[in-house]
């Protein structure tokens, strides 16, 4: 299924993409978040006859593909060759930053640039969703307690990140650096999370152009690392890592300005657009 959530910011229903269309799951559910995440609820809404369902207008706006997020977990330096544009060597362990929730939007929101922002950059990456209490899983079982999967760009701000002391949150977590959707996708309809297909364009040029094959620590040991230190819970986020291509990699670097348009999507996942203008 493709659960996604549709409305004014803040007044978000949830809702089902059926053929192309979007339906009316309010009437079954209040939100996609926490234990309606769960399988046992999906199920219950997967076997809905869509014929039934009241179809919503084509040009709503899509807010986040899940609600009341708990924690927004990011993993750094995942791909081998956008550690090598870092100029950074690839970890040991997965390392591991938050994100502040607040930064979450829908996916074809206006972005901001912040206040005193030299090098705000772009990120696509896959998104996880946690489904269901995941607490010292093994690699194993980590697959089975996810919801689904979106797509997710995770903003950033190098000079804030790199240049400002301390970890870096700072960068990461300005208002509107966080799009996620515009689909929830179950994890059934997506099978191999290691095999997605992923770009990002700015104005037109593509600067991504990866693969999920490339992810240095895979989705299954993500999970199980995570809840090695804390417990996951439903409607958690996991931002699992970027491919090669962002500003910071570009000689010479080259950093999102107001007016630019970025579109970025992965494989079966959907497609997010979004323009940048300077934060009021």
């Amino acid at each position: 299924m493709k659960l996604l959530r549709y409305g004014p910011a803040g007044e978000e229903k949830p809702g089902l993409l059926f053929e192309g269309v979007i339906l009316d799951l309010s009437d079954y559910i209040d939100d996609l978040s926490g234990g309606a995440l769960s399988d046992e609820v999906l199920d219950r809404v997967r076997v809905l006859d869509p014929t039934k369902l009241q179809v919503v207008d084509s040009e709503t706006r899509l807010g986040s593909c899940v609600g009341n997020v708990g924690k927004f977990i990011c993993i750094g330096l995942n791909y081998a060759d956008h550690a090598a544009e870092s100029g950074m060597e690839l970890p040991q362990e997965p390392v591991v930053f938050f994100k502040a929730t607040s930064a979450i939007t829908g996916p074809n929101d206006m972005v901001d640039i912040p206040r005193n922002s030299v090098k705000t950059d772009w990120e696509v990456e896959l998104g996880v969703v946690i489904g269901k209490h995941t607490k010292y899983v093994s690699k194993e079982d980590a697959l089975d307690h996810v919801a689904g999967y979106c797509v997710i760009n995770d903003l950033s701000e190098r000079d804030f990140q790199i240049h400002r002391s301390g970890q870096w949150v700072k960068g990461k977590s300005a208002d509107t650096f966080g799009p996620i959707g515009p689909w929830l996708v179950t994890r059934d309809e997506v099978g191999d999370p290691q095999d997605l297909s992923m770009y990002l364009e700015v104005n037109g040029y593509r600067y991504q152009d990866g693969s999920t094959r490339t992810m240095h620590f895979d989705v299954a040991t993500i999970i199980s690392h995570l809840s090695q230190f804390m417990s996951l819970q439903p409607g958690d986020v996991i931002s699992t890592g970027t491919p090669p291509g962002v500003g910071m990699g570009q000689t010479p670097e080259t950093y999102l300005k107001p007016g630019d348009v970025m579109e970025l999507g992965i494989e079966g996942l959907g497609v997010q657009r979004q323009t940048v203008q300077a934060s009021a």
